[in-house]
C-alpha cells in the first residue's frame, strides 16, 4: 500500500512528513507552572521524533490494507476531519484523518471510498482523540462512523483553564512544536490536493496522541477525569438540533424587509437559491449572497429587466439564474400563505429587560451570575463550561424554587452534567434566597 508514485486523485501514495521544531536535539512538555520557571515534573520527555510517513487512501485495495495496519497498532486513534464548508452545500467530510501508533497516519478520501463500515468495524471499539468533536461528528456520522468513546482535547483545554485552546495552541503548550497555520479555510473538495494540505491535514492528528496524554495528565491533576468524561459523553450521545421551522428567516438582513408580502418574496427568493444550491453543491451564498437577495426585494423591480439591471444584486449565479430569480419574486408576490411579520417564540427575553419585565427574576439572575463566575474561578475554567449561560437565565426566569433540589431538577431537565448540577445547584438556591433579601424595584419605589 500506498508504494505507487502517481495517483490520479493526489498524484501520490506516500509522502514523508516533518514537524517544525524547537532548536535543540530533544524536546519536553511540562505544566504550566514547569514552564513559568517553577519546580514540577516534565509529563513527557521524548527525543526528537524521527521523520513520519502518511498514505493517502482512495482505492479499495489500499483501504482493506490500512484497516489491517489500524486493527495492529495500539492505544487511542486520533481522528480529525476536513470540510468545504463555505464552498459546498453539504457538510459532508472530504478528508478523513486518522492515525494510531505503530499502524501510521491515513488520510481517507470519503469521496472515492464510499463505504466506511469497514473503518467503523476496525476502529469503533478504540478511544478517539478528536480536538473539537462537536464540529467533526456530524461529519463522521454521515459517513457512518461513531465512536464507542472520544477524549476532546479543545473541550479538555477549556476545563483546564488554557488561555488559548485552537489545535495549533494546544500543540504548542504541550508538545513544543509550532504548527503551520494554514489551508484550513480552504476548499477541501479539490481534486487532487496539493501535497502541502495533505501535509497539514496529516500533522493534525500526527502529535494528538502525545498532546492527549499531557492534558489526560493534566486533569488527573486538577481532579477533573471524571467532569472531563461526562462532557465528552454529552459531545459523544447529542441529537443534531431539529430544522428550524422557518430557515429562510435567518437571512442575513431580514429585520431591514417591511410587510407580509415582501417576507413571502423573502422567503420564495431563499428557497429558489436553496434548491439550486443543493443540486449543485455549492454554499448558497457563493451563488448570490444574502445581501443581494435583500437589496431584490427592497428594490421591488417591475420586471426580470430591472432585477437584470439592479447593481447591488450580484453573485456568480445572478444573471445566470436570472430567470429562476424573477421566477421566485412573481411566486412570492402571488403568495397566499402570507408569512406573519414575526413568529411566536419561548425565547427568553434579553436581561437587559428583565428589570422591567420580571424583577424578581432580574434580581435572582444578578445574584447568581456573579457567584457561578466565582465558582468557575475557583475551579480554573470558563463560566461558560461551569454552566451553559442560557441554562442559568431559565431557571432565574422561571424560579423553580429556592432549594438546591429544586433547582438541580431544573438544570437536569435543560440537560446540564451531573458534575454541572453538583458544582451549581446549591450555589443558585442560596443566590436565589438572597435575592428575596433585596427590595425589589418598581415605577412607584424608583420613583
Amino acid at each position: 500500500m500506498g508504494r505507487r508514485s502517481s495517483c490520479a486523485h493526489h498524484g501520490h501514495r506516500q509522502t514523508t512528513l516533518r514537524a517544525t521544531w524547537p532548536p535543540g536535539p530533544s524536546w519536553f512538555a511540562c505544566s504550566p507552572g514547569c514552564r513559568q520557571g517553577q519546580s514540577a515534573s516534565p509529563y513527557l520527555v521524548r527525543e526528537r521524533p524521527s521523520v513520519t510517513e502518511y498514505h493517502v487512501i482512495d482505492e479499495a485495495s489500499e483501504f482493506a490494507e490500512a484497516l489491517e495496519l489500524l486493527k495492529s497498532g495500539t492505544g487511542p486513534v486520533a481522528v480529525d476531519v476536513e470540510r468545504a464548508s463555505g464552498f459546498r452545500y453539504s457538510q459532508r467530510a472530504y478528508l478523513i484523518q486518522v492515525y494510531r501508533r505503530g499502524a501510521g497516519v491515513f488520510l481517507f478520501d470519503p469521496p472515492a471510498i464510499g463505504d466506511f463500515s469497514g473503518l467503523q468495524e476496525t476502529i469503533g471499539d478504540v478511544p478517539w482523540l478528536l480536538h473539537a468533536a462537536s464540529q467533526d461528528l456530524p461529519s463522521l456520522h454521515e459517513e457512518g462512523l461513531y465512536p464507542s468513546a472520544i477524549f476532546d482535547t479543545e473541550l479538555a483545554s477549556r476545563l483546564l483553564g488554557y488561555d488559548r485552546v485552537g489545535l495549533g495552541a494546544v500543540i504548542e503548550r504541550t508538545l513544543g512544536i509550532t504548527l503551520a497555520k494554514a489551508h484550513s479555510a480552504d476548499d477541501w473538495s479539490t481534486r487532487p490536493l496539493p501535497q502541502s494540505w495533505l501535509e497539514y491535514a496529516a500533522l493534525d492528528v500526527l502529535h494528538l496522541v502525545d498532546a492527549y496524554e499531557i492534558v489526560n495528565a493534566e486533569l488527573e491533576e486538577q481532579g477533573k477525569t471524571e467532569i472531563a468524561r461526562q462532557e465528552f459523553e454529552a459531545v459523544r450521545l447529542k441529537e443534531p438540533k431539529p430544522p428550524r421551522e422557518d430557515p429562510w428567516r435567518r437571512l442575513s438582513g431580514l429585520h431591514s424587509v417591511r410587510g407580509r408580502r415582501n417576507l413571502a418574496v423573502a422567503r420564495s427568493l431563499w428557497q429558489a437559491r436553496e434548491d439550486f444550491a443543493r443540486a449543485q453543491d455549492v454554499a448558497p451564498g457563493r451563488l448570490v449572497p444574502d445581501r443581494s437577495l435583500v437589496a431584490a426585494i427592497m428594490a421591488d423591480p417591475s420586471s426580470k429587466q430591472e432585477l437584470s439591471a439592479l447593481k447591488s444584486f450580484n453573485g456568480r449565479a445572478s444573471r445566470s439564474q436570472l430567470d429562476r430569480w424573477w421566477a421566485a419574486i412573481e411566486a412570492g408576490r402571488a403568495a397566499e400563505d402570507l408569512p406573519m411579520d414575526r413568529v411566536p417564540s419561548d425565547a427568553l427575553p434579553p436581561p437587559r429587560a428583565w428589570a422591567d419585565r420580571n424583577p424578581a427574576a432580574d434580581l435572582r439572575y444578578k445574584t447568581a451570575r456573579p457567584a457561578i463566575e466565582a465558582a468557575a474561578e475557583a475551579l480554573h475554567m470558563p463560566t461558560e463550561n461551569l454552566l451553559t449561560p442560557e441554562f442559568l437565565r431559565r431557571v432565574s426566569w422561571d424560579h423553580p424554587g429556592d432549594d438546591a433540589e429544586s433547582v438541580g431538577n431544573a438544570l437536569r431537565a435543560l440537560g446540564a452534567r451531573e458534575w454541572q448540577i453538583e458544582e451549581t445547584s446549591q450555589i443558585i438556591a442560596d443566590a436565589f434566597v438572597e435575592s428575596l433579601q433585596t427590595p425589589v424595584e418598581t415605577p412607584e419605589t424608583a420613583s
